[in-house]
């Protein structure tokens, strides 16, 4: 018998975007949050704000969002936790992955959230490959 899974926000989706440059490269630019205006268009419209350890993002759907970020490291995960006001904070797992020595992959793995319809996940996992899109565009330059 085959195991089903009925449950919608189970899913998840994983976006990719090839780029032609070293993945330590692409890793130094997408951690840093400074640069999530150039390129992050989901999350935030002007410059990040530090406050502690985390950030203050001005999004273009929900207001401000506090952010925090995966510690640096040499692995590649840029994993972040984003808390748009008034919602339950919501884990984004995103990877650089060196697949050559001049070529990566940014992998970003969108989980369905349970208030999500069809409509909302297609439309979120198209704002991440255009912002991964824009993100191959800033290091491709």
């Amino acid at each position: 018998m085959k195991p089903t899974n009925d449950n919608p926000s189970a899913q998840s989706r994983v976006v990719t975007q090839r780029v032609a440059c070293d993945w330590r490269r692409a890793y130094a630019l997408a951690a840093d949050p400074a640069r999530l205006p150039d390129w992050a268009s989901g999350l935030s419209k002007s410059a990040l704000v530090q406050q502690g350890d985390q950030w203050i993002a001005r999004t273009p759907e929900s207001g401000d969002a506090r952010m925090r970020f995966a510690p640096p490291n040499e692995f590649g995960v840029l994993d972040h936790w984003v808390a748009p006001e008034g919602v339950a904070e919501i884990y984004m797992p995103f990877r650089v992955i060196g697949v050559a020595p001049d070529a990566c992959e940014l992998q970003f793995t969108l989980l369905r959230q349970p208030h999500m319809d069809d409509a909302a996940f297609a439309r979120d996992a198209e704002w991440i490959a255009r912002d991964l899109k824009a993100l191959r565009d800033l290091l491709e330059a």
